[in-house]
Protein backbone atom coordinates (compact mmCIF):
# COMPACT_ATOMS: atom_id res chain seq x y z
CA UNK A 1 0.00 0.00 0.00
CA UNK A 2 1.10 3.57 -0.66
CA UNK A 3 -0.55 6.95 -0.23
CA UNK A 4 -1.65 8.25 -3.62
CA UNK A 5 -4.50 10.55 -2.57
CA UNK A 6 -4.40 12.63 0.61
CA UNK A 7 -7.39 14.66 1.77
CA UNK A 8 -7.02 17.72 4.01
CA UNK A 9 -9.82 19.75 5.57
CA UNK A 10 -9.66 23.46 4.77
CA UNK A 11 -11.34 26.11 6.90
CA UNK A 12 -10.66 29.56 8.33
CA UNK A 13 -9.36 28.42 11.72
CA UNK A 14 -5.98 29.54 13.02
CA UNK A 15 -4.82 25.91 12.90
CA UNK A 16 -5.47 25.41 9.20
CA UNK A 17 -2.07 26.62 7.99
CA UNK A 18 -0.20 24.09 10.14
CA UNK A 19 -2.52 21.31 9.02
CA UNK A 20 -1.96 22.18 5.36
CA UNK A 21 1.82 22.23 5.84
CA UNK A 22 1.83 18.74 7.36
CA UNK A 23 -0.51 17.35 4.68
CA UNK A 24 1.63 18.94 1.95
CA UNK A 25 4.85 17.48 3.34
CA UNK A 26 3.30 14.02 3.53
CA UNK A 27 2.06 14.38 -0.06
CA UNK A 28 5.57 15.33 -1.23
CA UNK A 29 7.19 12.46 0.71
CA UNK A 30 4.84 9.92 -0.87
CA UNK A 31 4.45 11.56 -4.30
CA UNK A 32 0.71 11.76 -3.62
CA UNK A 33 -2.11 13.91 -4.99
CA UNK A 34 -3.34 16.40 -2.37
CA UNK A 35 -7.01 17.37 -2.21
CA UNK A 36 -8.13 20.37 -0.17
CA UNK A 37 -11.82 20.31 0.79
CA UNK A 38 -13.72 23.32 2.10
CA UNK A 39 -17.42 23.28 2.92
CA UNK A 40 -20.34 25.67 2.87
CA UNK A 41 -21.47 24.19 6.18
CA UNK A 42 -25.05 23.42 5.16
CA UNK A 43 -25.82 19.77 5.79
CA UNK A 44 -27.03 17.81 2.80
CA UNK A 45 -29.76 16.44 5.07
CA UNK A 46 -31.40 19.86 5.23
CA UNK A 47 -30.31 21.04 1.78
CA UNK A 48 -31.72 18.48 -0.67
CA UNK A 49 -31.79 19.09 -4.41
CA UNK A 50 -34.37 21.68 -5.28
CA UNK A 51 -34.63 23.36 -1.88
CA UNK A 52 -34.13 27.11 -2.14
CA UNK A 53 -32.13 29.08 0.43
CA UNK A 54 -31.50 32.80 0.49
CA UNK A 55 -29.10 33.32 -2.41
CA UNK A 56 -26.99 35.91 -0.63
CA UNK A 57 -26.40 33.56 2.30
CA UNK A 58 -25.33 30.67 0.07
CA UNK A 59 -23.10 32.91 -2.03
CA UNK A 60 -21.46 34.26 1.10
CA UNK A 61 -20.71 30.77 2.39
CA UNK A 62 -19.26 29.74 -0.96
CA UNK A 63 -17.08 32.84 -1.13
CA UNK A 64 -15.80 32.14 2.37
CA UNK A 65 -14.91 28.57 1.40
CA UNK A 66 -13.23 29.75 -1.79
CA UNK A 67 -11.05 32.23 0.10
CA UNK A 68 -9.83 29.39 2.31
CA UNK A 69 -9.06 27.28 -0.76
CA UNK A 70 -7.18 30.15 -2.39
CA UNK A 71 -4.87 30.24 0.63
CA UNK A 72 -4.53 26.46 0.47
CA UNK A 73 -3.41 26.59 -3.16
CA UNK A 74 -0.95 29.39 -2.47
CA UNK A 75 0.56 27.41 0.40
CA UNK A 76 0.94 24.04 -1.32
CA UNK A 77 2.34 25.67 -4.45
CA UNK A 78 4.95 27.47 -2.33
CA UNK A 79 5.84 24.28 -0.44
CA UNK A 80 6.27 22.40 -3.71
CA UNK A 81 3.39 19.93 -4.00
CA UNK A 82 3.33 18.69 -7.59
CA UNK A 83 -0.26 17.49 -7.79
CA UNK A 84 -3.17 19.12 -5.96
CA UNK A 85 -6.75 20.30 -6.35
CA UNK A 86 -9.42 22.25 -4.45
CA UNK A 87 -13.02 21.26 -3.83
CA UNK A 88 -16.01 23.04 -2.32
CA UNK A 89 -18.63 20.73 -0.86
CA UNK A 90 -22.24 21.78 -0.35
CA UNK A 91 -22.38 19.98 2.98
CA UNK A 92 -21.30 20.21 6.59
CA UNK A 93 -17.72 19.25 7.43
CA UNK A 94 -18.58 15.85 8.90
CA UNK A 95 -20.66 14.72 5.93
CA UNK A 96 -18.31 16.13 3.30
CA UNK A 97 -15.15 14.58 4.69
CA UNK A 98 -16.72 11.20 5.47
CA UNK A 99 -17.92 11.03 1.86
CA UNK A 100 -14.73 12.30 0.20
CA UNK A 101 -12.56 10.13 2.45
CA UNK A 102 -13.76 7.01 0.68
CA UNK A 103 -11.73 8.06 -2.35
CA UNK A 104 -8.58 8.93 -0.38
CA UNK A 105 -5.81 7.01 1.35
CA UNK A 106 -5.33 9.39 4.27
CA UNK A 107 -7.38 12.21 5.79
CA UNK A 108 -5.73 15.08 7.66
CA UNK A 109 -7.74 17.13 10.16
CA UNK A 110 -7.04 19.04 13.38
CA UNK A 111 -8.09 18.37 16.94
CA UNK A 112 -11.09 20.57 17.57
CA UNK A 113 -10.41 23.80 19.38
CA UNK A 114 -13.64 24.95 21.02
CA UNK A 115 -12.22 28.46 21.29
CA UNK A 116 -12.35 28.77 17.51
CA UNK A 117 -15.35 30.38 15.84
CA UNK A 118 -16.75 27.16 14.34
CA UNK A 119 -15.34 24.74 16.91
CA UNK A 120 -18.65 23.80 18.52
CA UNK A 121 -20.23 23.04 15.14
CA UNK A 122 -17.59 20.40 14.29
CA UNK A 123 -16.69 19.22 17.79
CA UNK A 124 -16.78 15.55 16.73
CA UNK A 125 -15.11 15.92 13.32
CA UNK A 126 -12.06 13.60 13.70
CA UNK A 127 -14.01 10.78 15.30
CA UNK A 128 -16.99 11.14 12.96
CA UNK A 129 -14.80 10.83 9.87
CA UNK A 130 -12.89 7.91 11.35
CA UNK A 131 -16.06 5.99 12.22
CA UNK A 132 -17.89 6.74 8.98
CA UNK A 133 -15.25 6.39 6.28
CA UNK A 134 -13.16 3.28 7.07
CA UNK A 135 -10.06 5.35 6.25
CA UNK A 136 -7.14 6.42 8.45
CA UNK A 137 -7.51 9.87 9.98
CA UNK A 138 -4.42 11.83 10.98
CA UNK A 139 -5.40 14.35 13.64
CA UNK A 140 -3.07 17.24 14.43
CA UNK A 141 -3.24 18.75 17.97
CA UNK A 142 -4.39 22.35 18.06
CA UNK A 143 -1.68 23.18 20.62
CA UNK A 144 1.97 23.08 19.63
CA UNK A 145 3.94 23.01 16.40
CA UNK A 146 5.12 19.87 14.64
CA UNK A 147 8.08 20.20 12.31
CA UNK A 148 8.32 16.46 11.68
CA UNK A 149 5.54 13.90 11.69
CA UNK A 150 6.36 10.20 11.50
CA UNK A 151 10.12 10.07 12.00
CA UNK A 152 9.74 8.61 15.48
CA UNK A 153 6.48 6.64 15.63
CA UNK A 154 4.76 4.95 18.54
CA UNK A 155 2.24 2.16 17.90
CA UNK A 156 -0.38 1.26 20.50
CA UNK A 157 -0.80 -2.51 20.08
CA UNK A 158 -3.55 -4.50 21.76
CA UNK A 159 -4.05 -7.27 19.21
CA UNK A 160 -7.41 -5.92 18.04
CA UNK A 161 -8.78 -5.61 14.53
CA UNK A 162 -8.80 -1.83 14.93
CA UNK A 163 -5.10 -1.72 15.86
CA UNK A 164 -4.28 -4.09 13.00
CA UNK A 165 -6.17 -1.86 10.60
CA UNK A 166 -4.33 1.21 11.91
CA UNK A 167 -0.92 -0.40 11.42
CA UNK A 168 -1.79 -1.45 7.87
CA UNK A 169 -3.03 2.05 7.05
CA UNK A 170 0.05 3.65 8.59
CA UNK A 171 2.49 1.36 6.77
CA UNK A 172 3.65 3.95 4.20
CA UNK A 173 4.66 6.28 7.05
CA UNK A 174 6.10 3.50 9.20
CA UNK A 175 8.39 2.38 6.37
CA UNK A 176 9.86 5.89 6.19
CA UNK A 177 10.20 6.30 9.97
CA UNK A 178 13.64 6.38 11.58
CA UNK A 179 12.36 4.61 14.69
CA UNK A 180 9.15 2.72 15.49
CA UNK A 181 8.19 1.57 18.97
CA UNK A 182 5.39 -0.91 19.63
CA UNK A 183 3.81 -0.39 23.04
CA UNK A 184 1.82 -3.03 24.86
CA UNK A 185 0.08 -2.23 28.13
CA UNK A 186 -0.71 -4.90 30.75
CA UNK A 187 -0.04 -7.65 28.21
CA UNK A 188 0.50 -10.26 30.93
CA UNK A 189 -3.19 -10.00 31.73
CA UNK A 190 -4.08 -10.71 28.09
CA UNK A 191 -2.29 -14.01 27.37
CA UNK A 192 -5.06 -15.15 25.02
CA UNK A 193 -4.36 -12.10 22.81
CA UNK A 194 -0.56 -11.73 22.97
CA UNK A 195 0.72 -15.26 23.72
CA UNK A 196 3.98 -16.13 25.48
CA UNK A 197 6.00 -13.40 23.76
CA UNK A 198 3.82 -10.27 23.67
CA UNK A 199 4.51 -8.15 20.62
CA UNK A 200 6.77 -10.68 18.93
CA UNK A 201 4.39 -11.57 16.10
CA UNK A 202 3.47 -8.00 15.14
CA UNK A 203 7.15 -6.98 15.39
CA UNK A 204 8.12 -9.77 12.99
CA UNK A 205 5.30 -8.81 10.63
CA UNK A 206 6.51 -5.21 10.53
CA UNK A 207 10.17 -6.22 10.22
CA UNK A 208 9.31 -8.16 7.08
CA UNK A 209 8.02 -4.88 5.66
CA UNK A 210 11.36 -3.25 6.41
CA UNK A 211 10.18 -1.36 9.50
CA UNK A 212 12.70 -0.90 12.31
CA UNK A 213 11.02 -2.08 15.51
CA UNK A 214 11.47 -1.77 19.26
CA UNK A 215 8.92 -3.52 21.50
CA UNK A 216 8.09 -2.00 24.88
CA UNK A 217 5.89 -3.81 27.39
CA UNK A 218 4.40 -1.53 30.03
CA UNK A 219 2.31 -2.06 33.14
CA UNK A 220 0.00 0.70 34.23
CA UNK A 221 -2.71 1.21 36.80
CA UNK A 222 -3.77 4.55 35.31
CA UNK A 223 -5.87 5.19 32.23
CA UNK A 224 -4.17 3.65 29.19
CA UNK A 225 -4.79 6.78 27.14
CA UNK A 226 -2.81 8.93 29.56
CA UNK A 227 -0.16 6.22 29.88
CA UNK A 228 0.23 6.26 26.08
CA UNK A 229 0.70 10.01 25.98
CA UNK A 230 3.24 9.80 28.80
CA UNK A 231 5.19 7.10 26.96
CA UNK A 232 5.04 9.15 23.75
CA UNK A 233 6.63 12.07 25.59
CA UNK A 234 9.33 9.85 27.10
CA UNK A 235 10.16 8.43 23.66
CA UNK A 236 10.07 11.79 21.90
CA UNK A 237 7.48 10.35 19.51
CA UNK A 238 6.10 12.58 16.75
CA UNK A 239 3.32 10.18 15.65
CA UNK A 240 0.98 7.86 17.54
CA UNK A 241 -0.66 5.03 15.57
CA UNK A 242 -3.64 3.33 17.18
CA UNK A 243 -7.02 1.77 16.60
CA UNK A 244 -10.07 3.95 17.08
CA UNK A 245 -12.94 2.50 19.09
CA UNK A 246 -16.57 3.52 19.04
CA UNK A 247 -19.67 3.63 16.89
CA UNK A 248 -21.99 6.23 15.49
CA UNK A 249 -25.73 6.60 15.19
CA UNK A 250 -26.58 9.14 12.51
CA UNK A 251 -24.82 12.32 13.79
CA UNK A 252 -24.12 10.97 17.29
CA UNK A 253 -20.65 9.61 17.99
CA UNK A 254 -19.97 7.28 20.92
CA UNK A 255 -16.30 6.56 21.66
CA UNK A 256 -14.31 4.11 23.72
CA UNK A 257 -12.40 5.39 26.74
CA UNK A 258 -8.85 5.36 25.33
CA UNK A 259 -9.96 6.87 22.01
CA UNK A 260 -11.81 9.66 23.79
CA UNK A 261 -8.88 10.42 26.10
CA UNK A 262 -6.41 10.65 23.21
CA UNK A 263 -8.64 12.87 21.07
CA UNK A 264 -9.37 15.17 24.02
CA UNK A 265 -5.82 15.52 25.38
CA UNK A 266 -3.47 14.63 22.52
CA UNK A 267 0.02 16.11 22.57
CA UNK A 268 1.26 14.71 19.25
CA UNK A 269 -0.26 13.86 15.85
CA UNK A 270 -2.39 10.70 16.02
CA UNK A 271 -3.27 8.36 13.17
CA UNK A 272 -6.41 6.38 13.98
CA UNK A 273 -8.29 3.71 12.07
CA UNK A 274 -11.55 2.00 12.88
Amino acid sequence: MSYKTILVYIDQSSHCAGRIKIAAEIAIAHDAHLVGVAVTGISRFIYPDGMVFVTSVIDGLRERAQRSLDRFEETVKRIGVNSYESRISEDDAQGALAQQARYSDLIVVSQIDLNERDGADISDLPEYVMLNSSRPVLTIPYAGTFENVGRNALIAWDGSMEATHAITNAMPMLKKAHNVTIALFNAARQFDVHGEQPGADIALYLARHGVKIDVVEERTEIDVGNALLSLAADKGADLLVMGGYGHSRFQEVLLGGVTSTILDTMTLPVLMSH
